[in-house]
């Protein structure tokens, strides 16, 4: 059995649709690899980064006294036992000192404490 020219036609078309659609997979498969995605957002990720940095340089940049305030504030924040630490023992050492002028005694005083003693 020979075949038509329309049937040898339509074979010639549907092998030549059929390659297409095999490199089309393959061109789908090298496009979803683990590889090919993760290099995608690794450059994403590097161009929006470059992007928040230079909108922050820019901001800093508007509003010097604002950024100022914001990163002392933050650090503050970060190193707030230490600073609690050091004002507590800078409060404790003002009361001592307090204490000791009160229970210090004057020359006179001391002169008096050794002629009852």
């Amino acid at each position: 059995m020979s075949d038509t020219p329309e049937i040898a036609a339509a074979r010639i078309e549907a092998e030549r649709r059929r390659a297409r659609v095999m490199t089309t997979a393959q061109e789908l498969q090298e496009r979803l690899s683990p590889k090919t995605l993760a290099k995608g957002a690794w450059q994403g990720a590097k161009e929006k980064g470059a992007d928040l940095a230079e909108d922050a340089v820019d901001a800093v940049k508007a509003r010097p006294l604002a950024a100022t305030g914001v990163v002392a504030a933050i650090t503050m924040f970060l190193a707030r036992e230490p600073l609690m630490d050091l004002a507590g023992s800078m409060f404790k050492a003002g009361k001592e000192k307090r204490r000791n002028r009160r229970t210090r005694k004057t020359p006179a005083q001391q002169n008096e404490m050794e002629k009852v003693e």
